[in-house]
């Protein structure tokens, strides 16, 4: 054991102990963290037009400050681009994290002082906890690669301005510079095809241990390496032992990721945003990821299936329920007040407060009524993917409403498969009875043959990333809509 690896075990036990302390004191520490915020925010033209200072307990707050989307904040961000001080948080932020919008175009959401250090310890936190519970701390000895975004940085009235993936990047700390790759002139490669290809070239010799990045671009950093070597990526990095990933669901990338690398390697999933760095993978034991409840963040949640109500109720973290689909509304230290985030989570568990991601309150199929979410596409995917042994590079599901005469509507799912089984009928079948056990909806309506049963459309090699590169999304933190309410992305694959 090297001198680093026994100082990670040490630190990651010290780590854990503190983190249990809130871990275990959940409504406190949520409780403390409201009450700063809203100290803290006075003053600020925020806390003046909502009256912070009348504000003493969350249901004030509920009153008075209601949830907003980035438009809604829009005009008070827009003060802060131009430069103006204590709009939404003392002081102006240290960085814009850039992100594209549907609406709005790009979205410049803060990131200040008081918030940046939340998304460094978390990632860092996430690896300590596995290293305290696995006692596996050898990847620390070896080579580290994050497929990120650019970390080049442009200045807006005195702000850097960047991608969040970039602006974390400069806070790598100096114990892990040696170790990490790729170089900074491969990371502000621009071009994201030409970024894998010279990223291949630097990893393609060393010795890998610790890959993160979101899945469907680390497998295609994973095919490249493969076509380029020869060699499945587990006898290239015969000491690869963890996969950090974050954005989207692992499970139908699995099977794929472990036929190119020849073997299983665990991983750890991180649950980040622009907004805030709201959880992590804590156990390899248990289901979910823990909520980050001392991290300046205050947490609020509303039923999924209510949230469009005018009034829904907004519950804090000791009104929660298990397996209930929820919209995660969240107010920080970065200046973000009521604000909806855009995901839905499930609790997993209460005891500590572990979620999943279950989808985005804006990407879901109810073209007919049937509320279809992206967990239940995902756990349809899984169970099919179990029974019948194929593998996929992607998908996505849209309804399709203008059917040929007399034949019913239906969900088609658009399927970019490794290699195109022979038996679709049967995997379509699966799906539909997988969708129609989870979703009392859907079942209904395909019982009352208001909907048939959905159909797949098998889709040629890389035409999902052809889709991302016509949006201008080809790579980083960019992913792939699970579902949407629309033909807009089907529509593009029959083109």
């Amino acid at each position: 054991m090297s001198l680093k690896s026994f100082a990670a075990k040490i630190f990651a036990k010290v780590v854990v102990a503190k983190m249990n302390r809130w871990v275990n004191n959940p409504v406190k520490a949520q409780e403390k963290v409201f009450k700063n915020l809203i100290k803290s925010a006075a003053e600020t033209s925020f806390g003046k037009d909502h009256n912070f200072k009348d504000i003493s307990t969350r249901e004030d707050f509920a009153n008075q400050v209601p949830i907003r989307d980035y438009e809604d904040l829009k005009p008070y961000v827009e003060k802060v681009v131009q430069g103006d001080s204590d709009v939404l948080w003392p002081g102006k932020p240290l960085y814009f994290a850039k992100t594209s919008g549907t609406t709005s175009g790009a979205k410049y959401i803060p990131l200040t002082k008081e918030s940046m250090p939340s998304h460094i310890q978390a990632a860092r936190n996430a690896i300590l906890c596995y290293i305290n519970e696995t006692g596996n701390a050898n990847f620390v000895d070896g080579k580290m690669i994050f497929l990120q975004g650019s970390p080049e940085m442009n200045e807006k009235n005195g702000i850097q301005l960047g991608r969040l993936s970039g602006i974390v990047a400069h806070y790598v700390p100096n114990y892990l510079q040696k170790n990490r790759l790729p170089s900074w002139e491969t990371n502000c490669i621009e071009d994201w095809e030409t970024k894998v290809d010279a990223i291949v070239e630097e990893t393609k010799n060393e010795d890998m241990t610790v890959i993160s990045g979101i899945p469907s671009w680390v497998q295609m950093y994973f095919e490249r390496l493969k076509a380029k070597t020869g060699k499945p990526v587990g006898k290239l990095f015969p000491n690869f032992n963890l996969f950090i990933y974050g954005g989207v669901n692992y499970e139908p990338y699995r099977a794929k990721f472990e036929a190119l690398l020849g073997r299983k390697v665990p991983s750890i999933e991180l649950f980040p945003a622009s907004e805030g760095f709201f959880a992590f993978q804590d156990s390899q034991k248990e289901k979910g990821m823990l909520l980050q409840l001392d991290s300046g963040m205050f947490y609020e949640f509303v039923k999924a299936d209510q949230f469009f109500e005018e009034n829904p109720r907004r519950l804090t973290i000791g009104e929660v329920e298990l397996d209930i689909n929820y919209v995660l509304i969240v107010s920080s230290n970065a200046g973000l007040w009521a604000y909806n985030v855009g995901d839905t989570v499930q609790f997993t568990s209460l005891k500590p407060y572990r979620v999943i991601v279950s989808g985005r309150i804006k990407h879901f199929i109810s073209a007919f009524g049937e509320h279809v979410i992206g967990k239940e596409v995902e756990q349809a995917m899984k169970e099919a993917m179990e029974a019948f042994s194929f593998s996929i590079s992607e998908f996505t599901v849209a309804p399709q409403t203008e059917s040929l005469a007399n034949e019913l509507p239906y969900h088609e799912w658009c399927i970019e498969f490794e290699s195109e089984p022979e038996n679709l009928q049967q995997i379509a079948e699966k799906l539909d009875a997988s969708m129609q056990q989870q979703n009392s909806y859907y079942f209904d309506l395909i019982e009352g043959k208001v909907l048939q049963p959905l159909k797949i459309k098998a889709l040629p090699k890389n035409s999902f990333q052809a889709y991302m590169k016509s949006q201008g999304k080809l790579g980083g933190q960019n992913k792939v809509p699970r579902l949407s309410n629309d033909r807009k992305i089907a529509d593009f694959f029959r083109k």
